[in-house]
């Protein structure tokens, strides 16, 4: 699997950074799943749906690999 490098930003513990990891989306999957989450859901913030989608991967034993996109999408709007 070719897993493209993170060499722009040092390692923090914001969500977004805890969100983004090479074992859940990759950085073009997360872009197009948080421009459509922000379509469907525009009175939310970013931080709501980054916040949402943590909550969807903690309620999925901590991952997000393996789950249509479609569900990820549901499964967010639910909590929104």
């Amino acid at each position: 699997e070719n897993i493209p490098q993170k060499t722009s930003a040092p390692f923090s513990t914001n969500s977004y950074d805890a969100f983004i990891s090479p074992n859940t989306l990759n950085l073009s999957s997360f872009v197009k799943l948080m421009k459509k989450l922000q379509e469907i859901h525009p009175e939310a913030s970013r931080d709501e749906i980054v916040n949402a989608l943590l909550e969807v991967k903690k309620d999925n034993n901590g991952i997000l690999s393996g789950l249509p996109i479609s569900s990820i999408m549901e499964r967010t709007s639910v909590i929104l």
